[in-house]
């Protein structure tokens, strides 16, 4: 008796499978929901990161591939490498066997991989295509970050200040009425503020939640829509510096790794398109590769797209003329990496005063308005 897991359309392709391998299938089990973060890229690099490992330790193509199924967590992953080593074993290109899984291997993937087979670098190949795709991921965790931090701090002071305002200030006024007692203006205020949260805010609440979650769904049906919120991102002060600034550094970091593996530029930019997830930049590269295919110099596609800077198409205009594109595109990529690092680490310096202050004044004036009063309460209680 065995069992293992298997990646197939349907039940019937598993059976396939198994009487292929001489195996009689005897209980089948679908899995109806593949586990959070089984894909994510941290899984891709790590299995590519032990597969140029152990070919540069001389072990060949399938036995690698077995080895990592044998030892990985993930009865997915473990499943999909199964699958790639009984392709290779049975004379598949491996470049071809990662294109039977285009949403889980982008085409820069299986571009560099092809290269690899083509030179007989493959180990090498793969050991680019990690510290890639490793740069890429740290960068946009620390721009996400950077502009996650502000978001946090806000909701937090949010969420205190409706929590006080509708459930402790209530009580405070029901006091202060009682003793019928002049209040101060900032009370009388904070009050009448207190007062529209818990009669109105639930209301606002629930038309909040429905515009979110309308917008949302007009998301996914209308993908220009998509493309307009992108825009808007480019026009925001502190945010488009830095999600430029990341996509930037992902074009760059791409192109250059594909020229520097051979692969030629038109292929390079099908392979960032590919990779982008954002609808805006998808269209901009369309746009510069059918340019290209019609003659245009690469330099002069980009300064037609507006969504690069003139520092950026001089530069490639000097690596396209002078031989050396691949060398200015890496310089360009270090460049758009290390200046979006260095904002986003002066973002995260530079609001965390700026944060605490905003809470402390929204804490500070509740306290002052609920607690001011008290002063007046013993002249009031005398005179009565």
């Amino acid at each position: 008796m065995q069992q293992g897991a298997l990646l197939a359309d349907d039940a019937v392709s598993v059976s396939d499978q198994l009487l292929n391998a001489n195996l009689q299938l005897f209980q089948l089990r679908k899995i109806s929901s593949v586990r959070r973060g089984c894909w994510h890229i941290q899984q891709k690099i790590q299995v590519f990161r032990q597969l140029a490992t152990l070919l540069q330790a001389g072990i060949s193509l399938s036995d690698g591939l077995l080895l990592i199924a044998q030892q990985h967590p993930f009865d997915e992953w473990r499943a999909l490498l199964k699958d790639l080593e009984q392709r290779v074993s049975n004379g598949i290109p491996f470049s071809s066997a990662l294109q039977q899984w285009p949403g889980i291997f982008p085409a820069l993937f299986i571009a560099l991989i092809h290269i690899g087979e083509l030179t007989g670098k493959l180990d090498e190949c793969c050991k680019r295509l990690v510290d890639q795709q490793e740069k890429l991921y740290r960068l946009r965790k620390k721009v996400m970050k950077a502009l996650r931090y502000p978001l946090f701090i806000m909701v937090v002071a949010l969420v205190v200040t409706v929590g006080m305002m509708g459930f402790v200030l209530p009580e405070f006024a029901n006091i202060y009425r009682s003793f019928n007692a002049p209040l101060p203006a900032i009370t009388l205020a904070v009050m009448a503020v207190s007062h529209w949260v818990t009669t109105q805010g639930v209301w606002w609440l629930l038309a909040g939640s429905a515009l979110v979650s309308s917008s949302y769904f007009i998301r996914k049906k209308k993908p220009h829509w998509q493309e307009y919120e992108q825009k808007l991102l480019l026009r925001i002060p502190l945010v488009a510096p830095l999600w430029r600034g990341q996509i930037l550094s992902q074009i760059y970091t791409t192109l250059s790794l594909a020229q520097q593996a051979g692969i030629p530029l038109l292929q390079g930019l099908e392979a960032v398109e590919n990779t982008l997830t954002q609808l805006m930049w998808k269209k901009v590269i369309s746009q510069i590769s059918v340019k290209v295919t019609e003659g245009i110099p690469f330099w002069h596609a980009l300064s037609q797209s507006g969504s690069f800077t003139s520092l950026c198409c001089q530069l490639v205009r000097i690596g396209e003329e002078s031989g050396a594109l691949d060398l200015m595109l890496e310089k360009l990529a270090t460049w758009h990496h290390s200046h979006t690092e260095e904002l986003a680490d002066n973002l995260a310096a530079a609001l965390e005063p700026i944060m605490m202050l905003v809470v402390g004044v929204i804490i500070g004036t509740l306290v002052i308005a609920m607690y001011l009063p008290i002063f007046q309460l013993g002249d009031a209680m005398s005179t009565g």
